[in-house]
């Protein structure tokens, strides 16, 4: 049992904001929504959540038609980027406070939120006021008044967004532990494809109201189906390079060549695109028959342990991820490596023509 969505899609003033959809979450499953801000997240949480209506399709909730149900009567809780708690409340009381709305017991009501206060590390703060607490015990505070309500149904609209570094990474790897305790559904929205890889469960990345591939998150990002999906589920977002395949050879835009072996073998001859992540491009050559591309510095960025190296490969602009603190200089040219390996062909569609083979050996 869990939810369906049906062909939902959402239109505001004749615009398509979430294009006919779907989608099922398993009962206890941790999903995540990944895709750049505008992509149709929160609209399609909202859905969910029944604070929207569909413009067409169904939400089945446990094989019951809800589509037109109020969210208070559909058992969903939800967070979002900018937490809420009720300053003049102490923390038990506000996370009390759906299970009042409820009518629960005062025995019930007790028994729940020192079990989700424990759950969620608030124990000795029950008594404090949330004023009194620091971002990330607020957050938490807030995700407790969520799972109280033993809700089917836990959206996260990107609720770690507004935290610091450190409290992030403390609540991205409590959150999979909370939802293995709930066995509740958690649908988890995020910009960042990081997160979607610690958070583990399953994905569906969207782009421009669509959800371009749903599956178990490890699958989605290291087997995209299309382009705009390996786009998405890259962080800085994957390098494009034309190249076009013969029966013995790949040539790339800017005249190198590669001899066909192995999955390129299969493919027709024609004109693909070749897609590869920024992790994967190098400075040094560490493999033989690594492909190198003359391209000139444009921008560099120093995050402390690594180099964010923005290039220009004959007016294409690339970005590589590069170990360690580098001192370049702008407008200098350099060389690249890259490992075939790591190299996606897809279509001229963008339609996933033949994975990397790392990720087939992963």
């Amino acid at each position: 049992m869990g939810m369906e969505l049906n062909g939902v899609s959402k239109t505001i003033d004749g615009a398509t904001h979430i294009y006919p959809t779907d989608l099922t979450l398993n009962a206890g499953t941790m999903n995540v929504l990944l895709g750049p801000t505008l992509s149709g997240k929160t609209s399609l949480m909202r859905l969910m959540a029944g604070l929207d209506v569909p413009a067409t399709g169904q939400v089945i909730w446990n094989g019951r038609d809800v589509t037109g149900m109020r969210v208070q009567d559909r058992g969903v809780a939800m967070v979002y980027q900018q937490f809420i708690n009720y300053p003049s409340m102490t923390v038990y009381d506000n996370i009390a406070s759906p299970m009042k709305l409820l009518g629960k017991s005062a025995a019930e009501i007790d028994a729940a939120v020192r079990k989700t206060a424990d759950m969620m590390q608030l124990t000795p703060m029950l008594d404090r006021k949330p004023l009194e607490l620091s971002g990330g015990q607020q957050q938490r505070c807030a995700l407790a008044r969520a799972l109280v309500k033993d809700a089917g149904l836990v959206l996260l609209d990107e609720p770690l967004a507004n935290l610091d570094y450190k409290l992030r990474e403390e609540l991205r790897m409590e959150i999979p532990k909370i939802f293995e305790e709930s066995g509740s559904i958690f649908v988890y929205a995020t910009t960042e494809p990081e997160e979607a890889l610690l958070l583990g469960g399953h994905t569906a990345t969207l782009w421009e109201g669509r959800v371009t591939q749903f599956g178990p998150t490890p699958e989605v990002y290291r087997q995209p189906q299309d382009a705009t999906t390996a786009r998405v589920f890259s962080d800085p977002p994957m390098n494009f390079l034309n190249i076009t395949k013969t029966a013995t050879q790949v040539t790339f835009a800017d005249g190198q060549r590669l001899d066909v072996q192995g999955r390129l073998a299969a493919l027709a001859d024609g004109r693909y695109i070749a897609g590869f992540r920024p992790n994967h491009l190098e400075i040094e050559r560490h493999t033989g028959d690594a492909l190198e591309f003359t391209c000139k510095i444009a921008v560099t960025e120093i995050t402390g342990s690594e180099t964010f190296l923005h290039i220009d490969h004959h007016g294409e602009r690339w970005v590589g991820l590069i170990h360690g603190v580098r001192d370049l200089t702008l407008g200098a040219d350099i060389s690249i490596y890259l490992d075939p390996a790591h190299i996606y062909i897809f279509d001229e569609d963008g339609r996933l023509a033949a994975p990397a083979s790392y990720a087939l050996a992963a």
